[in-house]
This record gives C-alpha cells, structure tokens and sequence, in this order.
C-alpha cells in the first residue's frame, strides 16, 4: 500500500485506488489555489503586511487574514482575538490593567483582548512571532510591523493586482463570530460592508469567507453572493452548536447538508490522509470525493515545512525546526484531488502545485 501510494505521488497520476471511495476517480486536482495561510507565515511574523506581501510575490493565488474586532468595530488580522502571543502588549505598562480572563467558545483564557482596544491603541503595538522555537529567524522581524486592518490588506491585494497584472484573491476567516456577536461586536455588517466597498459582491469575485462556525455562515448566506466556507478539524465541533462534531458533518448526509449553505469545505489534512501510529501518511479517506459529489470545493490545511509538523517519512533530521520535503507531503495530497491547500511556505506551495 505504501509503496503504491509513494508511486502514484511521485509519477503525478491519479489517486491510489486501492479500495478508497475515490476509486476509478482521476484525483489530480487542476491547478489547485495556494491559499497563503497568514501571509508567509513561515518566514515573517504572521499576520502583517510584510508576510502578506511575500506571500504574493512568492505566488500565492489567496492570502488569508483571520479578522477579529476591536472596540470601536473595526476588523483587524490576529490568530485570536488575545493578542499576548502575537505582539509586543504584555512588554507595555501602559496597557498592564488591561489583561483580563474570559471564556471563549467555552475556554478560559487569560491576555490581552482586541475587543478591550481601539484600533489606535492597537496601531501602537507591533507583531512578534507566535513560534519562536520552530522559527528563530522570524524573530529578526519581531517589533517592525504594524496590526493590519482587513482594509489595508484589501488594499495590498489591490495594488499588488495591479503592480503584478494577475488575480490577487482574500480569504478571510471569522474568528469566534458568535462570541463576538455576544459582546455587541458582531463580524457580518463590517465585513460585508467592507468587501462592498472594495468590489467585492459575486461568486466569481476572489473571495472566500470561512468559519469554523454554522450560524455564522448560515447568516452570511441570506446576504451575500460571494463563496462560503465551512472549516472543520478531525476532532471537535462547531462552538456555536456544541453538540455537533464535525465527523459527522464530514459523511456524506453533512456535507449534503453543508452544501446548502456554502460552497465548499476547509477541513485539516488528516481528514483527507490520515496518519499511520508511526506518522506516516496513511490510506486518503473518502473525504474529497464525497465533497465533491456533493457540490464542495475542498481547501485543506495547513502544510508547513517544519519537521514537527511533516509525515515521519518526510522530515529530515531529529531537530524539530528542521525542514523536510514538504513539497513531497504536498503533492500526496494533491493526488487526492483537493480543489486548494493552505500553505504557512508559499514557495515551497507553488513549486508542488505548479
């Protein structure tokens, strides 16, 4: 089996066939979107306009910003809205009384908050990276850049469409919507608000929503055009139905149900190739097939070039911040027929796909 799966990786054909649901089922997806995950994540802090630049001229057909609110409602890129791994905060005596303890989507944590922020008290805090010990070159950029807001990353998209001459497209994840909803701040007027402004209304505008959340896209689909995506992860389930799990609405009947309401489904690769109890890439699953013949588009995450993170069979080395092949992972995955992947190595992303 593993052989057979190594062959067909390497020859760039079809999926495996051996006894998965995609059997009989030309796999190779055509001309699979990177999605820039956090900009270039894996080689500038995350989330700032510098790793989002990289990201595009590295060729990144997407860059993704996770938005989050502030509180004067405005949207700003952050992995979360508490903030203490991502910038410099926790090192400002002047916002020392604003670290708080809350629960989010039913977590206690403790930090610091965008929603307890302005916008111009954030403008005074600069990015650091979230992984110092995988990536101790990203730490050379700690303290040089900015929050952005989702505007100004429209606005990189823009004129980076014009400097470039090809499609730049967003894709913007909402982070912890009914969360923020509860406290007065809810994401879909500023987000909708802000994609009209800049053009973005259609289906076929470059532009993708996403939420690990139901609700949240339900609620966004009785009011815009553009595609939706539902986020799920092999464990766990929506935070705002608690009593669903995303295994159930990876079968068949869920993703039917999914399709009503978005266009595709983002889901972690482990979904669509499982790991073996060593840590090598197992059997895909029928993931991508079932989503398919229910209408979906299927975007996976995340691939990152790490040792800690890669397939036994892929790392290079015992030091865990090592890189290994990740354009050998990659393309495993692109045999299964994945309509798009997220990528924190943009160049490594686009030397797979391309």
């Amino acid at each position: 089996m593993k052989f057979k799966l190594l062959l067909c990786v390497a020859l760039a054909l079809s999926a495996c066939t051996s006894g998965t649901a995609n059997e009989g089922k030309s796999a190779m997806a055509k001309d699979p979107i990177i999605i820039a995950h956090r900009g270039a994540s894996g080689e500038r802090p995350e989330h700032t306009i510098a790793s989002y630049t990289l990201a595009i001229e590295q060729g990144a057909d997407y860059i993704e910003p996770d938005l989050v609110l502030t509180k004067d409602g405005v949207l700003v890129a952050r992995h979360e809205n508490e903030i203490s791994e991502t910038t410099d905060v926790a090192d400002r005596p002047e916002f020392a009384d604003r670290k708080a303890s809350k629960t989010i989507d039913g977590q206690k944590m403790t930090g610091w908050f965008t929603e307890d922020f302005t916008l111009a008290e954030l403008k005074t805090l600069r990015a650091k990276e979230r992984l110092p010990m995988l990536r101790k070159a990203n730490m050379a950029y700690d303290g040089q850049f900015e929050i952005p807001t989702f505007e100004e990353i429209i606005l990189l998209a823009k004129a980076k469409e014009k400097e470039t001459g090809r499609r730049i497209g967003i894709y913007p994840e909402t982070k912890h919507p009914s969360y923020f909803a509860s406290i007065g701040l809810p994401h879909e007027a500023p987000l909708l608000t802000m994609l009209q402004k800049h053009g973005y209304t259609q289906k076929d505008d470059p532009l993708f929503i996403q939420s690990f959340e139901v609700g949240n896209l339900k609620a966004l689909r009785g009011k815009t055009k553009l595609r939706l995506i539902q986020l799920m992860s092999k464990d766990d389930g929506p935070a705002d139905d608690p009593a669903t799990k995303y295994a159930s609405m990876a079968k068949p009947d869920g993703l039917k149900a999914i399709a009503i309401y978005a266009n595709g489904i983002g889901v972690e690769k482990a979904m669509v190739i499982p790991r073996t109890m060593l840590g090598n890439l197992s059997e895909p699953t029928s993931l991508v097939a079932d989503a398919h013949m229910a209408g979906l588009d299927v975007h996976i995450w995340t691939f990152r070039r790490e040792n800690y993170f890669l397939p036994l069979g892929q790392r290079s080395g015992l030091n865990p911040a090592g890189h290994g092949d990740l354009v050998a992972e990659i393309k495993a995955f692109l045999a299964t027929g994945i309509d798009g992947f997220f990528s924190d190595n943009v160049a490594e992303a686009a030397v797979a796909a391309r």
